[in-house]
């Protein structure tokens, strides 16, 4: 189950989600919609908790949807952005067919439940979306949030309420009746989060009952009232509110407005705040998906904000938790809440800087983009990778910014080409492709922006299969370059050529293609270019037969990465040698470059290099004579190679060891035997798949009188890091793995052991150490 795109493999609720009180009649309401109905809709008032529900649902019903359970996040979307972000949400960035064709066929007849979340924005643009899905999909089930219902057919609606308070008409009950309301909770909850030890008590507990019947037990509101008791007494935070949300008839005590609580409380933290961080909240909201610190000195410094001032201001917000502190392995980002950030948005507008403030972004993103591209061949290919997937929605408001209402700019062209190795390896190949190509169509000046651009598409093209949409714009590229003298262009034209050539089964042409790509980069000392085009000459040298101009040519690949610390040109190096050293029958070696290749492409979230090496794994285990692990390797990417929308995306040739693996293993195993291990393989999650296939053996051994582990090598490893009391991200930097794929994990772990915490999992792992430790252990664990 999947709930974001960059939580693909975990089951964990996303960070905001894991905080969740009540609800249990909601819970159980939603059970009953969605067995009666395939779409209901949770309505509710702004920050009343529908995406919290809807998710801690999902997670309670995963199992029942072995199609999987998917959280599509559409508040920055509208039009065809809803589809392209279903589609990524589902990983079909590599499918070249119209996006939602591609997601009705991926969905078929599985069991599938989908979470278009905050559709309010986009009634009729979701209500069509809907519409069709559920009339492509017929299993599919629909969980729409929405402050409005979509009105589409047999749409059921629930309406999320405000968390239970104490009674208004009743004497307020004791602090440990109290403390069991669920506003109350909430509130506990999040004030101990910030002030350690906080608790109802009978001092506090009028005070504590009155601010949560104030915040008509709003989550949101709860949550950032609680937070103020970081400066502010319980009782003088309860003074502010009554200041604030007093009605306008002086000294009336009735409630405010319900559908105005929302703004009092966020018109309340504003006031809060300063003057300078007001400002800096302003300029905030023209980020998306959040923003680090140098972004922040560099878009919202100036007029009125001096640079070195920001990063007090950013303190400030985030301790009047105004701006939310995140941890990432890259490091510290900020994010602003959604009806935070529209708020601060709205303030934007009224100052009269919007247009500037939109500007500044974008050059700051531009740069972004073009410094990363400048590292591409480096140690720190990596880190700007990174940093880049974080900054993933920016990037997309930046080149929105640079294509609207910017005809004959150049400014998006260049960016949307100089992103081109993000569009790659971070599984968005179609949105690139999306946006080089709009940008080549606003931007029609003949220069070597356009050049770049349209070598950069007919890459992606090739990668999508789509060889007639490649060869055209290549073309136009080598005419472009021949006119102007763009010799580095041209070198990248003869490359992408080669390939193409390579996918017609043309090796002779792809490698004089190749030649003289090679002879173009280096007369322009291009790096980058060089590696990849001798990597492509490894693959036509095997494919041909000359083994040893193979090994040559990889080899002096790998050296030159090596002597850079380049890593994703090195996997693809490795990768090339391992399918060429398998031919030669060291199947030793082969598997050996292929699993450190995958070790890389998975931390670099490359799943397209990934698959390469699963295949040439299989072709080892088939070759070894393990039909069993060949045919579930097979299997497992049958699913990649679905998502990338052609088998062997970008290296078509090698289909032919592809189709040799299969029939090997076939033979051996027979027809039956073989679809029930393929089909045992597609069961496997992406994660699960990559276990296995960087695994020496089919499974872990268990101690004597014990039932195998149903864990994954890589589960056991970090359950036993669990059980040393390491925490997500300790883990996560023991293992050098993303904080989020450990977390991911440990959701496996907890879902296959049946348990519900970490201690759980810990006095699992002591009873099987103990139990492998056990005398006639060891000699009961060998193989008989």
């Amino acid at each position: 189950m999947t709930f974001t795109p960059r939580q693909r493999r975990g089951h964990g609720l996303p960070a905001e989600m894991t905080s969740f009180v009540g609800r249990r009649r909601e819970l159980a309401e939603l059970r009953t919609l969605l067995s009666r109905s395939r779409l209901v809709t949770l309505t509710g008032v702004g920050g009343v908790g529908k995406t919290r529900l809807a998710c801690r649902f999902a997670d309670e019903v995963r199992r029942a949807f072995p199609g999987g359970v998917w959280l599509v996040e559409l508040s920055e979307l509208r039009g065809d952005g809803l589809v392209q972000a279903l589609a990524d949400a589902l990983e079909l960035d590599g499918d070249a067919r119209a996006p939602l064709e591609a997601i009705v066929d991926h969905l078929g007849d599985r069991k599938t439940l989908l979470i278009l979340d905050n559709c309010e924005h986009a009634l009729n643009d979701c209500a069509e979306l809907a519409g069709e899905l559920l009339a492509g999909v017929p299993e599919l089930r629909l969980l729409v949030t929405s402050r409005q219902a979509l009105g589409v057919a047999g749409e059921q609606t629930l309406t999320v309420p405000p968390l239970p308070v104490p009674e208004r008409d009743l004497p307020v009950p004791s602090a440990s009746s109290l403390a069991e309301v669920d506003a109350v909770r909430l509130f506990v909850e999040r004030a101990a989060a910030v002030l350690p030890g906080f608790s109802v008590t009978e001092a506090n507990r009028e005070a504590v009952a009155r601010i949560c019947r104030r915040l008509d037990g709003i989550p949101l509101a709860i949550e950032l009232a609680a937070v103020r008791l970081r400066a502010l007494s319980v009782q003088q935070l309860l003074d502010r509110l009554d200041d604030r949300f007093r009605l306008l008839t002086a000294g009336s005590r009735a409630v405010p407005r319900h559908h105005r609580t929302l703004r009092s409380m966020v018109d309340w933290s504003h006031d809060l705040c300063t003057e300078p961080e007001r400002l800096l909240w302003a300029r905030a909201s023209c980020f998306s998906g959040g923003l680090d610190l140098e972004a922040a000195e560099a878009v919202c410094s100036g007029d009125g904000i001096a640079r070195e001032e920001v990063i007090g201001l950013v303190i400030g917000l985030v301790e009047k938790s105004v701006l939310l502190r995140e941890e990432h392995p890259s490091g510290v980002r900020y994010r602003l809440l959604e009806t935070i950030r529209r708020y601060g948005a709205e303030r934007l507008a009224e100052s009269g800087r919007e247009a500037e403030l939109r500007r500044r972004h974008r050059v700051h993103y531009a740069g972004l983009a073009r410094e990363a591209r400048a590292h591409l061949f480096s140690g720190s290919q990596v880190e700007w990778a990174t940093r880049l997937r974080l900054e993933h929605a920016n990037l997309r408001a930046a080149l929105r910014s640079s294509l609207d209402g910017r005809p004959g700019e150049e400014d998006g062209l260049r960016m949307a080409a100089d992103l081109l190795y993000h569009w790659k390896t971070s599984h968005h190949v179609r949105e690139g492709r999306r946006w080089l190509e709009e940008a080549l169509a606003v931007s029609t000046e003949a220069g070597e922006a356009r050049a770049r651009a349209l070598w950069g598409d007919g890459w992606l093209a090739i990668i999508q299969g789509d060889l007639p949409g490649a060869l055209v714009m290549l073309q136009e590229s080598r005419e472009l370059g021949e006119k102007l003298g763009l010799d580095a262009d041209l070198a990248y034209v003869a490359l992408y050529s080669g390939m193409a050539a390579m996918y017609q089964g043309d090796a002779e042409a792809a490698e004089k293609l190749y030649k003289e790509a090679l002879a173009g980069h280096r007369e322009c000392g291009d790096e980058a270019g060089t590696a990849l085009t001798l990597i492509r000459l490894c693959l036509v040298y095997s494919y041909l037969g000359d083994s040893e101009r193979a090994l040559r040519v990889g080899e002096e690949a790998l050296r030159m990465c090596e002597a850079r610390g380049e890593g994703w040109h090195r996997a693809y190096a490795m990768m090339a040698l391992g399918v060429e050293v398998w031919r030669r029958g060291d199947t030793l070696r082969a598997a050996l470059l292929e699993r450190e290749s995958l070790r890389f492409n998975r931390s670099l979230g490359d799943w397209l290099g990934a698959g390469v090496n699963l295949e040439v794994l299989a072709w080892v285990a088939a070759g070894a004579g393990e039909y069993e692990r060949a045919a579930r390797l097979l299997g497992a990417l049958r699913n990649i190679w679905k998502s990338a929308g052609a088998p062997l995306s970008g290296f078509g040739h090698l289909m032919i060891y592809h189709g040799e693996c299969l029939a090997t293993v076939r033979l051996a195993m027979g027809e039956a035997a073989l679809g029930a291990a393929v089909e045992r393989g597609a069961r496997l999650s992406l994660d699960e798949a990559l276990d296995y296939a960087l695994s020496d053996r089919e499974a872990a051994v268990a101690p004597a009188g014990e039932a195998p582990s149903p864990l994954t090598r890589r589960e056991t490893e970090i359950a036993q890091l669990v059980a040393r009391g390491l925490s997500n991200k300790e883990i996560a930097g023991s293992l050098v793995i993303a904080q989020r794929t450990a977390e991911g994990h440990i959701e496996h772990i907890l879902g296959k052991l049946g348990f519900h915490s970490r201690a759980q999992i810990a006095v699992w792992v002591g009873d099987r150490n103990r139990a492998a430790s056990a005398p006639g252990a060891a000699g009961a664990a060998e193989p008989g």
